[in-house]
């Protein structure tokens, strides 16, 4: 019985202490409801089954229950728990409401995908046209209906430019847009997984997009009906992006049609990699910086403007008229540029400040962040899993949460001093802020893209200004004088401007150490970075400072994160394995001598290897003949044996068990008989249609592979085979 009642007494306590931290904190619930309502997002893309996600629902709902049932409302206990009943309540609540959001979302949304390969003749219904000349293509999505079953589907086709110039050239520019009807052959493919674990789902993205195969155009285009005439978001933006390119040349002039209208298609892939690693490459993507720019212009210029009429200004209170101005144009070139995700939060974000300053509230803070938030996740849960939401927030996150830290008030407080020093307070918080800024997205950054600028903050102090308050008033002014045919100087410095940007990344990308390599995180180590950070942001006093102890477990689980030995992608085609050379350095050794920038991008990435890989044929160690290459490798104080198929060549079956029995790993892209067993692996076809893509980390024995993070979500049929 006492060891009972101790029991009760440290629970009560605990129960007291965590009453009293929360009643004393000071924080913003609205923040944390929203990471709350995420959580509940990542919680069913993390687990595998129906079972498991209406297992997560009950619980978030017992939660709220217990502290229901625990702390009856208007008791003497529910006023001593009153902090703790209410977070257990709303935390229970809004988790599961995040698991049913996004699996309501997938239900409605998700597209089956097609079984299998095929070549069909297709007509379809255009429903939207993305012109990339970069790639001497444009891209269609179509929809179209099955032949067999009589089902309506959505596909996208890439057709080459070749074939659009015929089109046009007898329909007429513009023919062939939203709402034409076109028939063409077609090669169709389902939407691919993961090539290797850690690398890019289309698949996933596919789903929520409702499209059920991707393929390229066989044969000629046929125009069976020509867009219907009349207004449209779509010609519009094309138009737009085709005459900032007429008026500005060559890299810069794709740049500027990118910050216009949203078009990053003409961005070579040479400038788009320099603004990657340099860490840039956020100015490519409309959101925070170019929405802001939009609305402060248009604020700005609105309460000038109507400041000069003494009717208007005596009878209504003008930041209320200039933010309606500024909320126009916001949502006006939010739609032009394609309503992507960060142009939304954006617009939703910059919307609130409006609101705040025509209402005199403060204009920046975390409850904006967590409304912008809010509102993207009810409109598109499935974003929150993707590097465009995460990197989005994270950047606003750590700029409101620096913004309202003491010593950042205190240094940017105003006081009695020289101008020069004024300006430079402004520069260093500039650099600061990009350093903050930095250093929080790059644990996300290398979760998606295993690779990250380390000169970014340097690059940015210029880059942000420069595209703020010189690139993105030019082109605006160069689209309003050319409505007078006077833009011609307007649109020099807008070219002056964006190459000394595109010379900024270029030199920066450049520099020895510029890109570091990481190989897969684990979600462990993810995890522990993200509740680091938000507990550092969200919260206030003495306890944010907590949030650097898991931010600190994090690094070192990251620093300790071995490469993988072997990687074999979804298909055993592409092998890739990583080797010490004798300099010290690390290189990567490839099956094949593939001409698909997607392959070796992926396999060099995952293995965190920079130089370009080796074939596997040309190394000294490898015996290869036409069917097959051998390859012995030291790891873990053990030789390991590999055996990869180079080819489907057909060999004697007797001579091919002879072979892997000899063998500790055999790799093929094609069905093995049951007579091949080698003493480890044998990944062949039939594994890798269940298993997807693998990694292999030979020291320790582990074998991780693509299925692991799918479960039974529709988009991945591995669980199926």
């Amino acid at each position: 019985m006492s060891s009972g009642g101790g029991d009760a007494g440290l629970a009560s306590a605990a129960l007291d202490r965590a009453e009293r931290f929360l009643a004393e904190a000071g924080f913003d619930r609205a923040p944390w409801l929203a990471v709350v309502f995420a959580s509940g997002i990542l919680a069913w893309f993390a687990l595998s089954d129906p079972w498991q996600w209406m297992g997560a629902i009950g619980g978030g709902i017992l939660l709220a229950l217990t502290a229901l049932a625990v702390w009856p409302a208007g008791s003497a206990i529910a006023d001593r728990r009153g902090h703790l009943r209410r977070a257990m309540i709303a935390v229970g609540l809004v988790f599961s409401a995040g698991i049913a959001v996004i699996w309501v979302r997938s239900e409605i949304v998700g597209a089956e995908p097609i079984d299998r390969p095929s070549i069909e003749r297709v007509q379809g219904y255009v429903l939207e046209r993305e012109d990339q000349p970069a790639e001497r293509r444009i891209r269609l999505t179509l929809a179209v209906r099955d032949a067999s079953t009589g089902q309506g589907r959505k596909i996208r086709v890439n057709v080459p430019a070749d074939a659009l110039a015929p089109v046009e050239a007898a329909a007429g520019e513009g023919a062939l847009a939203e709402g034409a009807v076109v028939r063409m052959r077609v090669r169709l493919m389902p939407p691919a997984s993961p090539m290797l674990p850690g690398a890019y789902d289309f698949a996933r993205t596919a789903w929520f997009s409702g499209l059920a195969a991707t393929g390229s155009m066989i044969g000629e285009l046929e125009l069976v009906e020509p867009a219907p005439g009349g207004f449209g978001i779509a010609p519009v933006q094309r138009g737009l992006s085709a005459h900032v390119r007429a008026r500005v040349e060559g890299s810069a002039g794709t740049i500027a049609a990118a910050f216009a209208s949203g078009d990053r298609g003409a961005i070579d892939r040479a400038d788009e990699e320099a603004m990657r690693d340099a860490g840039l490459t956020h100015l490519l993507s409309i959101s925070g910086l170019h929405v802001s720019a939009v609305i402060a212009a248009a604020y700005l210029a609105a309460l000038r403007v109507l400041a000069l009429f003494p009717a208007i200004a005596l009878r209504v209170r003008l930041p209320v008229l200039a933010a309606a101005c500024g909320a126009i144009a916001g949502i006006g070139y939010t739609l032009l540029t394609g309503a992507e995700v960060p142009t939304v939060r954006s617009c939703v974000a910059a919307l609130l400040v409006l609101v705040a300053l025509a209402m005199g509230r403060d204009a920046l803070s975390l409850r904006m962040v967590a409304a912008a938030a809010f509102a993207v996740m009810l409109l598109w849960p499935e974003s929150v899993i993707g590097p465009s939401f995460q990197m989005s927030f994270c950047a606003v996150l750590a700029i409101v949460a620096l913004s309202a830290s003491g010593p950042v008030r205190a240094f940017l407080a105003p006081r009695e001093e020289a101008w020069w020093r004024h300006a430079g307070r402004r520069v260093v918080m500039l650099f600061v802020t990009g350093l903050v800024i930095e250093i929080a997205l790059m644990p996300i950054v290398l979760y998606h893209f295993h690779r990250a600028g380390l000169y970014g903050a340097l690059a940015n102090v210029v880059a942000i200004p420069l595209v703020t308050f010189v690139s993105m008033p030019m082109i605006a002014l160069g689209l309003l004088l050319d409505l007078a045919g006077l833009g011609g100087p307007v649109w020099w410095l807008v070219q002056a401007s964006l190459d000394l940007l595109l010379g900024i990344a270029h030199v920066t990308a450049a520099q020895p150490g510029a890109v570091k390599l990481m190989p897969q995180m684990g979600p462990l180590t993810i995890f522990l970075f993200t509740a680091g950070g938000l507990w550092l942001a969200l919260w206030t006093g003495r306890a944010r400072l907590w949030g650097l102890v898991p931010a600190a477990i994090a690094t070192a689980m990251l620093l300790a994160t071995p490469i993988p030995d072997v990687l074999i992608d979804r298909e055993g085609r592409h092998v890739g394995i990583t080797i010490e050379t004798a300099q010290g350095g690390r290189r990567l050794l490839s099956l094949r001598d593939t001409r698909s920038e997607y392959s070796r991008d992926n396999l060099l990435e995952l293995a965190s290897v920079t130089a370009d890989p080796i074939p596997l044929a040309n190394w000294p160690g490898a015996r290869c003949s036409r069917a097959f290459c051998v390859l012995r490798i030291e790891r873990g104080g053990r030789e390991w044996t590999l055996m990869m198929a180079r080819n489907r060549e057909w060999i004697e079956e007797d001579l091919l068990a002879e072979a892997c029995a000899a063998s500790d790993i055999v790799v093929a892209d094609r069905f093995l008989p049951r007579s091949c067993r080698p003493r480890w692996l044998k990944a062949d076809r039939k594994l890798l249609l269940r298993t997807g893509g693998l990694a292999l980390d030979l020291e320790r024995g582990r074998i991780t592979s693509v299925a692991e993070g799918q479960g039974e979500h529709g988009w991945w049929r591995g669980w199926r085979d």
